[in-house]
């Protein structure tokens, strides 16, 4: 099959196959173009759905995993949402399509190279409600909390109690439980009680940090 050559031929791939679902997650994936997200030696395989590396052992996960996580959170106009694992800021860009100028999203990031070139992709985009941290992700960022919505773009070994603590009631965390393979959780948090709801098997870098590996 031709390589995909254009972000558009890459959601029309992931409408056909499903894993684009709403209107909103359409228009946010044709907002963001994946090319300026990964590494300019990689630019010719951009649109293809797969982990791309970007270095420090990292990857900008396979768009398809982006969709599904996306969908499965429900993201509202005016949500303050954080993210763990910044990477190359790809699905920090797609979420903030879908909080919307009113929202916010905070994303936290180990390693510091990384963050600065998630902040320089964002930047190019242009893309301005996306504020990213350094930091021990595991942790969460209390300052900005509570979040409607959280999510990790990391596997940790059970769900980081601090993000529990952070996370709204009425909100959602979303997080790859496991190591190698691993199980995309769904927590919800209602009247301070927390529900999970598991979503199928994945692969995901490890949680590095004081609840993580």
């Amino acid at each position: 099959m031709a390589a995909r050559r254009k972000n558009e031929e890459l959601v029309s791939y992931l409408l056909q196959s499903g894993y684009i679902q709403s209107k909103n997650v359409e228009q946010g994936f044709l907002k963001v173009d994946r090319a300026l997200f990964v590494p300019s030696s990689l630019k010719k395989v951009a649109y293809e759905d797969r982990p791309l590396d970007i270095g420090n052992g990292q990857t900008i996960s396979a768009p398809h995993m982006v969709a599904i996580m996306v969908e499965a959170l429900d993201i509202q106009p005016g949500n303050n949402v954080l993210e763990i694992g910044s990477g190359s800021g790809y699905h920090a860009a797609i979420a903030s399509f879908l909080v919307g100028p009113k929202g916010a999203l905070h994303s936290i990031e180990r390693i510091h190279h990384l963050a600065e070139t998630a902040k320089k992709n964002l930047r190019n985009a242009g893309i301005t409600n996306v504020t990213i941290h350094v930091g021990d992700g595991s942790l969460g960022l209390q300052s900005h909390a509570p979040y409607d919505r959280i999510y990790l773009t990391c596997a940790a070994p059970l769900v980081p109690s601090p993000l529990l603590d952070q996370l709204a009631d009425g909100g959602k965390l979303l997080i790859p439980v496991g190591h190698l393979y691993c199980e995309l959780t769904l927590v919800e948090k209602k009247n301070e009680e927390c529900i999970s709801k598991e979503l199928g098997g994945c692969a995901f870098v490890p949680l590095i940090g004081k609840h993580g590996f």
